[in-house]
């Protein structure tokens, strides 16, 4: 890979990491903060990914990325599912009712 495509792949997954944070900082609807955990962590993965392959050791990274997507996929499965409960309750996904939430 040349350099030039390696500072491209690293500007992007900053860019993709400032936008995850921004939608986490800037709304209070939950599907919208799990979106942006979601892209957050697609940058990690891409990040991740990059330096397997700068190290030679991409097999590894891959290894990696693995796990973390299926760890991913475990915390947006229990975070619907907090917005769903959070939504037949409240008739509305604000983050700012889960503080009422009790059990």
């Amino acid at each position: 890979m040349e350099a030039y495509m390696e500072t491209v792949i690293l500007i992007v997954g900053f860019l993709l990491i400032v936008a995850g944070c921004y939608c986490l900082i800037r709304t209070y609807h939950l599907l919208k903060v799990i979106i942006g955990v979601e892209v957050a962590m697609k940058a990690v993965t891409m990040f991740v990914i990059l330096a397997g392959f700068i190290n030679g050791k991409a097999p590894l990274a891959q290894a990696f990325v693995i796990t973390v997507i299926v760890i991913e996929v475990v915390v947006a499965v229990v975070a619907v599912g907090l917005a769903l409960n959070l939504y037949r309750l409240y008739g509305n996904m604000d983050i700012r009712n889960l503080r009422k939430l009790k059990g």
